[in-house]
């Protein structure tokens, strides 16, 4: 699956662990765990796949966040996604990662 992110700090989180601004820092087990579970997004072939991995809670989010879909990092956090059908296909190939997320709060 290809994966984009639609916000900067999301993509420093994947590729150095940390963001440089100072709005988006996160504990070091929260950011191992978001790149694990995006590394775990890119080797699967669709977002179907995604449902096999009970602890990911592969969901399509309602209400107002209608149109994404999410999966948990932890018990605390989600990374929201937008899936996209490319060249017809009816199963979703590129994510747009729009939101790491504490749902909860």
């Amino acid at each position: 699956m290809v994966i984009t992110f639609e916000k900067e700090y999301l993509q420093e989180l994947y590729l150095n662990g940390k963001a440089s601004d100072k709005k988006h820092r996160f504990q070091p087990d929260v950011i191992s765990r978001y790149i694990k579970v995006v590394n775990t997004m890119k080797n699967v072939t669709n977002v179907l796949e995604l449902a096999r991995f009970n602890g990911l809670h592969y969901e399509h989010l309602t209400g107002n966040k209608n149109g994404y879909s999410s999966v948990r990092v932890n018990n605390k956090y989600r990374i929201e996604f937008e899936e996209r059908i490319v060249n017809g296909q009816t199963i979703a190939t590129v994510c747009n990662i729009t939101e790491l997320s504490n749902h909860y709060q």
